[in-house]
């Protein structure tokens, strides 16, 4: 095991300029404003509607070195709170995360191993050692990792270390699927109809789930954050789904699986925070149903769905649970809901939830600084009826995914370019990396968590699309344009939303924004005025060329643009700023800044005000250009240069059904077959994983196999051959 070295990162003359800069902020904007400190370390604002309790008592003794048993977005988030209640901080990290933000932000930081979480970021004795040479007095695990371990929490009790969370009987009795749902039935809350204990096999798993009725939900006991669950619909899917989960008992130790009624309707979530003296409040709900692969991308707050009647009646069975098992902290109790509002626990999360900001947002709450005073000892500051619904928050989850693949498949690499939307109103992104940060295949792909708050859900959905058009990832694929497209989907607008929501809507899998005509012919027109414009300014630095494809003093230019399988004739002039363009007969004027430069373009096209990002552009007239969140590519050629291409011959697509490459870079996992072999259409030829996902491939037809050029435990990049077919 590598020894934890200890490493102090002293902030220095800067943190002493931003502390004068925040003192500026507070004594100009006072309680109604919390302070919060980017990630480039400027401060920003977010106004604080109703509850003003995030303002910190200087005169409260706390802990006076916490270290963050994280990493990320969650470990910045915590040191953000602990510099403004005057809480020194220590941060560990991993080999590869010795340049992260959360390292540079925290106020000392030690190694705990390399890159493999359980080598570092799960390695207990690395961190325990920690703890002892940095003197910490307390400890944060974020979520994930040892959040919800009861070793964890029981070695530092005895080290007299405080856990900001729950204590060890609460963390076992409600990481236990099983156990909890007993407890909530003594409890009095409302539970699902279901098995629980040992199956024997997949034949007793598909009687048991016979018995309840499909679609059942099976999942392992210890299982948690939809790891180790599947739906079944069917027996053949249940078999699959039992020896899915039955794998990842081995993972967690624990032989028991749960099998139960699936409720196929809204997934809403109570926040509930509690002290040691009994006090335990519900600080109102979240609507999680937004999912894929069991998993939440989109939460919002309230929910759509909710009366007040039902709203509270579920905040006291949540408050009821937590009691029931002495709980003291910040912890979520998760319900299902039908048609008619009956409700359903489905199970607790002893921790904070990646989600909890948009619970901050209309409650004036800091959930982290609450856990604090709670595992400080103080009794809550509120009582029940002091907890509001101020306005409306939602929160997207930004992954460096690929949306197109099974609804994100994880993409690695650089961010060569990024900017945070903060010019947009109320917008708050917490996020754990910067511009040049590295995705790896080691942790989880979240790049930040987007929240927009409104008076309103209309209001704050539109400052989420604002914000999302704005949002400038380069390097990596990402999750925006799925994100988009799912919050001004019609349906998703009405409130209409459930888990299966993604899958229903997107049957064939996510496609992209499909374009109205009004909004193709938008596009057209951009990209042609970029085109002149970026003609127009290479005949200012570099003169009139040889051969000119349009003469320099021409003043309409006829093209002619390539978008999918359609051409459009386009004739465009410049007069000033503004473009007149003429789309296969249909004029439009075209005004920006146009400012090539930038990362973000503000365009208007006949009044209709559009941010766009051109991603990049080439000497041959190929545009990416990200329009409504999703990316075209247009291909824009003068008309003689149109008619010429014509006669160039045209590339032969590659015929890829002999070949299966891998989707995404990461681990095999397992390979099924060797050279010889005969593999049905559909049989699955080996198993890949990356970043906490295994993804099962499959043959494409039905052959022979030629080659395999891969074996378990090798790593593979995105597009390398696996497997050969003759």
């Amino acid at each position: 095991m590598m020894a934890a070295a200890a490493s102090l990162r002293r902030v220095g003359a800067w943190q002493q300029r931003q502390q004068q800069q925040r003192g500026a902020l507070e004594r100009l904007f006072g309680a109604r404003a919390c302070i919060v400190q980017h990630l480039k370390w400027r401060w920003y604002l977010i106004t604080s509607r109703g509850l003003h309790s995030t303002a910190y008592d200087p005169n409260e003794k706390t802990f006076e070195k916490l270290l963050i048993a994280n990493r990320g977005e969650i470990a910045c988030r915590v040191i953000k709170t602990c510099k403004k209640m005057g809480i020194k901080t220590v941060a560990i990290h991993s080999d590869v995360d010795s340049s992260a933000v959360h390292v540079k932000m925290a106020d000392e930081a030690v190694c705990v191993g390399p890159a493999p979480t359980s080598k570092s970021y799960l390695n207990m004795d690395a961190i325990m050692e920690a703890i002892k040479k940095t003197r910490a007095q307390a400890v944060h695990p974020g979520y994930g990792f040892l959040s919800e371990n009861k070793e964890f929490s029981g070695r530092l009790a005895s080290e007299g270390i405080a856990f900001i969370g729950p204590d060890m009987h609460a963390i076992q009795a409600m990481g236990d699927k099983i156990e909890s749902k007993l407890l909530a039935k003594d409890a009095k809350v409302n539970t699902i109809p279901g098995f629980d204990g040992v199956v024997k096999d997949a034949d007793e798993a598909v009687r048991i789930a016979r018995e309840i009725g499909y679609p059942v939900m099976i999942k392992a006991s210890a299982g948690g954050g939809g790891k180790g669950m599947r739906i079944a619909w069917d027996d053949e899917e249940t078999r699959e789904g039992f020896r899915f989960s039955s794998k990842k008992l081995l993972k967690f130790g624990d032989d028991r699986l749960l099998i139960e009624k699936f409720i196929d309707i809204p997934y809403i979530e109570i926040q509930v925070l509690a002290d040691k003296h009994g006090n335990a409040l519900w600080l109102n709900e979240r609507e999680c149903s937004i999912q894929r692969r069991n998993q939440k991308v989109i939460e919002e707050a309230p929910s759509t769905f909710l009366d007040p009647e039902t709203r509270r009646a579920m905040g006291e069975q949540a408050v009821a649970l937590a009691k029931a098992v002495k709980y003291s902290s910040a912890g979520t109790v998760e319900f299902l809901i039908d048609s008619k509002k009956n409700f359903f626990f489905l199970e607790m999360n002893t921790r904070l939830q990646v989600e909890h900001p948009i619970t901050e947002c209309i409650t004036g709450l800091d959930l982290v600084q609450e856990m604090i005073r709670v595992a400080k000892g103080y009794p809550l500051r509120h009582k029940q009826a002091d907890i509001p619904i101020n306005g409306w928050a939602v929160e997207c989850r930004v992954y460096a995914e690929d949306p197109y693949k099974s609804f994100g498949l994880p993409s690695i690499g650089r961010l060569s370019q990024y900017k945070e939307p903060l010019h947009v109103p109320n917008v708050r992104v917490d996020s754990g990396i910067q511009q040049g940060s590295e995705i790896s295949i080691y942790y989880d792909p979240m790049i930040s968590k987007l929240i927009t708050y409104g008076s309103n859900r209309a209001e704050a959905l539109r400052r989420m699309e604002e914000a999302l058009d704005s949002y400038v990832i380069r390097g990596v694929a990402h999750n925006i344009a799925l994100l988009r497209e799912v919050i001004v989907h019609p349906r998703f607008v009405q409130g209409d939303i459930n888990t299966k929501f993604l899958p229903d809507v997107y049957p064939d899998g996510f496609k992209g924004h499909t374009l109205k005509d009004s909004e193709k012919r938008e596009l057209l027109v951009t990209a042609a005025s970029l085109y002149v414009l970026e003609r127009l300014r290479s005949q200012r630095f570099l003169g009139t060329p040889r051969v000119s494809i349009v003469p320099p003093d021409a003043n309409n230019w006829e093209l002619s643009i390539q978008l999918g399988e359609t051409t459009h004739s386009v004739i465009a002039s410049c007069q000033g700023s503004t473009f007149l363009v003429d789309v296969d007969g249909i004029k439009l004027s075209v005004t920006g800044e146009w400012n090539l430069a930038s990362a973000l373009l503000s365009v208007n096209v006949n009044s209709v005000q559009r941010t766009i990002q051109c991603l990049s552009r080439d000497a041959g007239g190929n545009l990416s250009i990200q329009f409504l969140g999703t990316v075209y590519k247009l291909r824009i050629l003068t008309k003689l240069a149109a008619e010429l291409s014509k006669h160039m011959p045209e590339k032969v697509v590659e015929d890829t059904s002999s070949i299966l490459r891998s989707p995404m870079p990461g681990a095999v996992v397992a390979v099924s077959v060797k050279p010889g072999d005969m593999v049905a259409e559909g049989q699955e030829v080996c198993v890949i994983e990356a970043m906490k996902m295994q993804n099962s491939l499959v043959a494409a037809k039905t052959g022979k196999v030629k080659a395999v050029h891969c074996k378990a435990g090798e790593t593979v990049g995105e597009g390398d051959e696996l497997v050969e077919l003759e």
